[in-house]
């Protein structure tokens, strides 16, 4: 599998810019069960990845 494109997605970017419109929550579902978001978490220092579970309100990521 080649390395995620989470840190440039542009459903992130829409999530980011306003959580309430449509793809931003279509993002915000996805990201519970889609494989490239598993791997980039895996792959990004522990404060990021505590960071980024924070900003986007993702249990499973705290509790490691």
């Amino acid at each position: 599998m080649a390395e995620p494109g989470c840190e440039t997605c542009g459903w992130r970017a829409k999530y980011d810019n306003d959580p309430r419109s449509f793809l931003g929550r279509l993002w915000r579902w996805h990201i519970n069960f889609c494989p490239g978001w598993k791997k980039y978490m895996q792959t990004v220092p522990e404060p990021k990845r505590l960071e980024l579970a924070r900003h986007y309100g993702i249990k499973k990521y705290l509790n490691d």
